[in-house]
């Protein structure tokens, strides 16, 4: 053994003191080999839906459901089965309703506990009992165990019973149904997988992103609508007024003001002072021909107050970054303000509106003295929101832009490439072109760079301003587009100019051999998955959400109700048991109080992908090659104590 591995081992034998103790870990682990592998659920597109997104949560995309009717199918009746797998997803508002109703007494504590329990039973049956005992809340862990080892011996027929009178006598019957259903909504989920786009468009991704940080074991791919929100928090101007830019347009001001608690008084009054004569057409939030309020009329001015301050900001960063490629975007200083019109690629365009009154046609890109205060007050917003703050580290720390998992790799958007089909490059450098995988990493390094960096720091800017190309640039690995076309939309008539060209990526989406191309560049077997979203599913127009041969899933089914006409579903979730990989699609949502009060549940239907050849083992994943290492590891030091190379610790 070399020094190096004398020292790594002599760490390992304070946790593992002696050859007993090591070999009792090894039998331990070998065990733990041979489970079936945790089941993985994959979600990608949330927008805010926070809703629909957490009751499928709560019912595990119907997981639950088809649990409750495999056991209880011969047993309970149609609505006794719904009504139990309303308690699980929703425990404390399905209990008071059922107390007012006059359902509960004794007798239905205890049939439900005991129902709870076999539920409980069957959800654990391919875990370790330390992941089981991980699972249990603690005040009720004990209880809960105790009942789950119940196996019907008479022997302590009278040791359950009692049991069971203590909980209700001391009162304890709610707290223990809803302990057995945060149990049973935890062990049936082993992992869930977010591909990108928590946030935008529905109404309150902070809700989500509650949910996401206090989860058990979750991962995000950042989306491109996640990154100009980190990229807000990160102080990055242009991510600030593109995030504002997005909540006034459609009319979604609760989570910046309720959710985070950021004030938008600053833009109001700049859009009261410079903006108070300016109809602004193209900024209403609705446009239906009837006259406005006078509280849209404002949103339509903030709205306009915000987009003019973006495409400012635009300018100067693109300014700062040539490298970019994105010189065409640059769009102010090409508008002649007295005939109102703007040159495009040598053609000019009349605008709807030539109503500019903060840009200075001599300076179009500086902002004026009241912008630099209403912005210099915003980004003091941003960085002081608690809240954002915690749930862009949270996107940190359990996210990324890719994810190579249990051989199949996840991400958002696409692997920007050419019109050949050859990785394209990505400008992560000034100086240096990148593609393919390395291009990504860089991308990934950057992002962090923007926000972590010393506050001040050129590397800080530099990452700031790359979060905001992986928002909209045309070689963006979260965008895939030629552009985005803002500025046409609103204030250029001619539809010609509101082209947004997808990449290249997209015209091989079905082809197998890029696919495995792909999975190749990240290291992975022909035989994983590329599972991403991004780009809603049109099942209406007969477009399949399995591409490539079915190597590549793409799993945006539309949970965002701004989709939904074009999917003709409300979302997929893509569940990767130890028996198959299935798709699940899921019809819209009521609302929480329709599952609740009349148990209404999500329609979904499941749809098989693939089914294992056999059923796959913990062995067989990312966490059995760990388990694997560790037992080399564990065998190398029971080897140095018997060899005599280290010795036993019996203190």
């Amino acid at each position: 053994m070399s020094g190096q591995d004398i020292r790594y081992l002599q760490l390992l034998r304070k946790e593992y003191k002696t050859i007993q103790e090591a070999s009792a870990e090894v039998a331990h682990l070998q065990a733990i080999m041979h489970l079936p592998k945790g089941t993985e659920h994959f979600l990608s597109d949330l927008h805010g839906e926070h809703a629909a997104f957490l009751h499928i949560l709560h019912n595990a995309s119907g997981v639950i459901k088809t649990k409750i009717k495999d056991l209880y199918c011969d047993l309970l009746s149609r609505h006794e089965q719904d009504m139990l797998c309303t308690l699980i997803y929703y425990p404390d508002e399905k209990l008071a309703m059922l107390k007012k109703q006059g359902v509960v007494d004794d007798e239905w504590y205890r049939l439900t506990i005991y129902r709870l329990i076999e539920v409980c039973k069957m959800c654990s049956v391919k875990y370790t009992r330390k992941r089981v005992r991980d699972a249990m809340p603690r005040a009720m862990g004990a209880l809960i165990e105790e009942l789950l080892l119940n196996d019907g011996t008479p022997d302590k027929e009278g040791y359950y019973k009692a049991i069971m009178q203590s909980i209700l006598e001391t009162e304890q019957a709610d707290a223990m149904i809803i302990a057995l259903s945060q149990m049973i909504q935890t062990l049936v989920i082993d992992r869930l997988h977010i591909i990108g786009d928590v946030f935008d468009r529905g109404p309150r991704p902070d809700k989500i992103m509650d949910a996401l940080e206090n989860y058990h074991q979750v991962d995000v791919q950042w989306g491109n609508h996640d990154i100009v929100w980190m990229g807000a928090a990160a102080r990055s101007e242009a991510c600030i007024a593109q995030v504002i830019v997005t909540s006034v347009k459609y009319g979604n001001l609760e989570t910046l003001e309720v959710g985070y608690g950021i004030s938008l008084r600053p833009l109001t009054t700049l859009a009261m002072t410079c903006y108070a004569d300016d109809p602004c057409e193209a900024f209403r939030p609705r446009d239906n021909g009837e006259e406005l309020h006078e509280d849209e009329m404002e949103l339509a001015r903030m709205h306009k107050a915000a987009a003019v301050l973006l495409f400012k900001l635009e300018g100067q960063l693109l300014e700062r970054h040539p490298e970019y490629g994105m010189a065409d975007r640059r769009l102010l200083h090409r508008i002649d303000f007295e005939r109102r019109v703007i040159t495009l690629d040598g053609k000019e365009y009349p605008l709807r509106s030539g109503l500019f009154p903060t840009i200075d046609p001599a300076d179009p890109y500086a902002l004026t003295p009241l912008e630099r205060e209403v912005m210099d007050k915003l980004i003091l917003e941003f960085a002081h929101s608690e809240k954002l703050q915690r749930h862009a580290q949270f996107l940190y720390s359990a996210g990324g832009m890719y994810l190579c998992c249990n051989g199949n790799l996840l991400y958002h958007g696409c692997i920007p490439m050419d019109e050949e089909g050859r990785f394209a490059p990505i400008p992560v450098s000034r100086t240096e072109k990148l593609c393919g995988r390395a291009a990504i990493d860089a991308a990934d390094q950057l992002a962090r760079q923007g926000y972590f960096a010393r506050l001040g720091s050129q590397e800080r800017r530099d990452g700031q301003d790359f979060m905001w190309y992986l928002w909209s640039g045309p070689y963006s690995p979260l965008f895939g587009k030629s552009r985005m076309a803002t500025f046409e939309r609103y204030f250029i008539a001619d539809k010609e100019t509101h082209t947004e060209i997808k990449n290249a990526y997209y015209d091989y989406q079905n082809d197998e051999a890029t696919a495995c191309r792909i999975l190749g560049e990240f290291g992975l077997s022909e035989s994983g998955f590329i599972i991403n979203g991004h780009v809603p599913v049109k099942l209406n127009q007969g477009e399949s959400p399995i591409r490539a041969g079915g190597r590549l899933l793409v799993i945006d089914g539309g949970l965002s109700r701004a989709y939904q006409k074009v999917t003709g579903i409300a979302g997929y979730t893509l569940v990767f048991s130890s028996h198959e990989l299935s798709l699940v699609a899921h019809q819209p949502f009521e609302s929480r109080q329709s599952a609740i009060s009349s148990e209404q549940d999500i329609r979904s239907v499941q749809s098989p992908v693939m089914e294992m050849p056999r059923r796959v083992l913990i062995a067989d994943t990312d966490e059995g090659r760990a388990l694997r290492q560790r037992i080399d590891d564990l065998m190398a030091l029971i080897y140095a104590y018997r060899s005599g190379v280290i010795k036993e610790s019996r203190g």
